[in-house]
């Protein structure tokens, strides 16, 4: 008798927990198996590579190059990517771009200077003097068609020399790789300018020939007096076309390239005939000439003809100029004339006052370098200074640097707190104050208590910035700021409200001409007319130029000026007041004293003033208050001489009439409002009948104070420091 049959139980489910342990089984066996094959084929490679085995010196020169190969090839990758931004500049038409020909008049009509190449004045390679030809690629690049773009043995020999000497005393760099610098990059000397450098070299060897390059190099390179090209230099120099130089002319045309500036014999023409002969010695070494071809022109050097005064040339004002002219993409006829808005006899008064203070106390603060930018109320530029000279650096710092502002950025943050209902008169608590692991000091190590914001800003406190920032956001300070028209990329940190971020001299201008003009932006501008060769207007700033944008409202307007208006009075722009004019600004110093500022206005016009160092150096504690404050004080002096003076908006003239006005709309070129008068409410309309009114019942200005009596340069000395004036070490400064 068979057991009774369990009801419940499933013959299928055993199987199916049979069939599960088998997968599970070689699932485990095979996995088991491959780890064996791998283990015993990586035992059977490690045999095998044991019979490879170095040791001592071999083994040395293995690791080392295979170490080398490594951070090579890495190193390669790097370059790679720093050289890719460059060759955007290669793109969209780079050679046609190159093509136009300007010619500048300043405000007045006067012709200042011309930009670009004439084709109908370009000579031929073939047609320019075989010994011109033969003094540059013996002077700059002696192996120029035989290299592939960089000359390896000259950069090797430069770089031996350069250490030997502790300096700078060759260049390694091909003709290829100079006219890459000069058609796409700047003058600094960066590490990722070299590396761009050197692709741009090999770009330009790659899609042009060698005579096209040498040909391009010969039309683009600077000579010094505001010339490019060897055409156009020898035209200026001696009177001629470059294709009747003879063999001593060209040998001082070729020793320009090195430095125009040094042997500009316009300048020195004892320097430019001894370069002229150390020219006629690399013809003999490199085998072009022999002793006794050259021993004419060592006997009769060069002569060159008469020049006029070029000082106050406005060459960094024609170079980005020139850039924003292009930057219309006007179609047709290239050949140009444009009716710029610089003022030649302010541009000299500015050039001066930079180079009289850096002459005079250079050394003392350790400051080589500074640039400033004028522009009047609406956004014309009336004088630009891109360093100290021309000549030796074309790098624009006017337009091109990027350097920490400093306390000169507070005004932004100070905008935007009083736009979220603050007002001059609101308290806020100066105490310690950590974010984070972060706690900013103020310059004097101590606090002051509650201070009203018109305290903090004049005094430049620093934590109270950072606490308005704290309450407002720090996005809404960037959004101020790019309305009042910085351009540059405000990263948004917790040091932003200190001046952390990274700004341009020319859009700190404009920035500030908000101010000045009632709250509209005031973007910087080159010029207002655009002519073609026939005389035909191509563009107009008048009608073409988009109406200016409304950046602050009047009560914001009122509220800063009202603030900024009493820096020069009893705060850290002492300096920069000028007699009889009411003024106002901002000071402002970075950590390391490595940036010194002066940004301000009155109701004619806005500047900037940066001192510093091109390498960044730190100076020997230059503040804004001292040196800044001072050239701008000297150059805003000369353009207020014998002018109607403007007052600034919402604020009481300096002789403090009560019935004078305390606002006024400011007028585009051509006399236009800013104010478009389609926009204007009726009560807006009323206000301005009655401001009209007022004006013309007011009281006549009192003169400003005679240039013939400035501040005397003499008595700035490092005691010019404001000791009220706020700092804060690590991060950017106060002042």
């Amino acid at each position: 008798m068979s057991p009774l049959r369990d009801p419940f139980q499933s013959s299928n489910r055993k199987r199916r927990t049979i069939r599960l342990i088998d997968i599970d089984s070689w699932v485990d066996t095979g996995l088991f198996r491959t780890g064996r094959f791998i283990g015993a084929k990586i035992e059977a490679f490690s045999v095998f590579m044991r019979r490879f085995r170095l040791t001592g010196f071999p083994r040395a020169v293995s690791e080392v190059g295979s170490d080398a190969l490594t951070l090579g090839l890495g190193g390669a990758v790097l370059a790679v990517a720093l050289a890719l931004p460059a060759f955007d500049a290669t793109r969209n038409g780079w050679e046609s771009q190159g093509d136009y020909s300007v010619t500048f008049l300043d405000r007045n009509g006067n012709e200042i200077g011309k930009r670009g190449i004439k084709r109908k004045e370009t000579v031929p390679l073939e047609e320019m003097p075989d010994h011109l030809i033969k003094a540059v690629l013996a002077t700059e690049d002696r192996r120029f068609f035989t290299h592939f773009g960089i000359d390896v043995p000259g950069t090797v020999r430069a770089m031996g020399e350069n250490l030997r000497a502790d300096a700078v005393v060759q260049g390694g760099s091909s003709l290829s790789q100079q006219l890459a610098k000069n058609l796409f990059l700047s003058n600094e000397r960066t590490l990722e300018r070299k590396i761009k450098e050197a692709f741009l070299a090999l770009w330009l060897e790659t899609n042009m020939s060698k005579e096209d390059i040498l040909k391009l190099y010969l039309d683009r390179a600077y000579m010094g007096g505001g010339n490019f090209g060897v055409e156009a230099a020898s035209e200026y120099y001696f009177g001629k076309s470059v294709k009747d130089v003879n063999l001593a002319e060209a040998a001082l045309l070729a020793g320009l390239f090195k430095a125009p500036a040094r042997y500009a014999p316009h300048v020195n023409l004892p320097a430019a005939r001894a370069r002229a002969n150390e020219v006629l010695t690399n013809m003999v070494q490199a085998g072009f000439l022999t002793e006794g071809q050259v021993i004419g022109a060592r006997r009769h050097p060069a002569n060159v003809i008469e020049q006029t005064d070029t000082a106050g040339s406005p060459n960094y004002f024609m170079d980005w100029a020139f850039d924003q002219v292009k930057q219309l993409r006007l179609k047709g006829d290239r050949s140009l004339t444009v009716r710029s808005t610089v003022d030649l006899g302010f541009q000299k008064v500015a050039d001066e006052a930079v180079e009289t203070i850096l002459r005079e106390k250079a050394d003392v603060y350790r400051a080589r370098q500074a640039a400033m930018v004028v522009v009047e109320p609406d956004g014309a530029v009336r004088a630009m200074v891109g360093g100290r000279d021309y000549g030796e650096s074309q790098f624009n710092r006017a337009t091109d640097a990027l350097r920490q502002p400093g306390s000169s950025f507070k005004p932004f943050v100070y905008a935007t707190a009083m736009m979220n209902g603050y007002t001059p008169q609101s308290i806020v608590r100066d105490a310690p104050l950590c974010i984070g692991g972060w706690c900013p000091r103020n310059y004097s190590g101590g606090y002051s208590g509650a201070v009203s914001l018109t305290t903090a800003l004049v005094k430049s406190i620093n934590i109270i910035p950072v606490r308005l920032a704290q309450a407002i956001g720090r996005d809404k300070i960037v959004e101020t700021a790019k309305k009042m028209g910085l351009t540059t990329e405000l990263l948004i940190t917790r040091s932003l409200p200190l001046g952390a971020a990274e700004v341009k001299v020319v859009d700190m201008a404009g920035a500030y001409a908000v101010f000045a003009n009632g709250g509209y932006k005031a973007t910087p501008y080159a010029f207002t007319q655009v002519m073609n060769s026939r005389g035909d207007v191509l563009y107009d700033r008048r009608k073409d130029a988009p109406p200016p944008e409304r950046a602050l409202d009047d009560t914001t307007v009122a509220a800063m000026n009202e603030i900024l208006s009493q820096v020069p009075e009893w705060g850290t722009g002492r300096r920069a007041k000028l007699d009889g004019i009411k003024t106002a600004g901002k000071t402002g110093t970075t950590s390391a004293y490595r940036d010194a500022w002066f940004v301000g206005y009155t109701g004619n016009y806005a500047a900037a003033v940066w001192m510093g160092n091109d390498n960044y150096q730190p100076t020997r504690r230059l503040t804004g208050g001292s040196l800044p404050a001072t050239i701008w004080n000297q150059a805003m002096t000369y353009a207020h001489a014998g002018v109607p003076v403007k007052p600034i908006p919402f604020v009481e003239p300096e002789d403090g009439d009560s019935d004078a006005v305390v606002a006024e709309a400011e007028t585009l070129e051509g006399g236009e409002d800013v104010r478009s008068a389609a926009t204007l409410s009726a009560a807006a309309t009323a206000q301005l009948i009655r401001l009209e009114e007022l004006m013309r019942s007011a009281r006549p200005l009192r003169p400003v104070a005679s240039l013939a009596a400035p501040r005397p340069i003499g008595e700035i000395g490092l005691a010019g420091a404001d000791p009220a004036t706020t700092n804060l070490p690590a991060l950017p400064d106060a002042r």
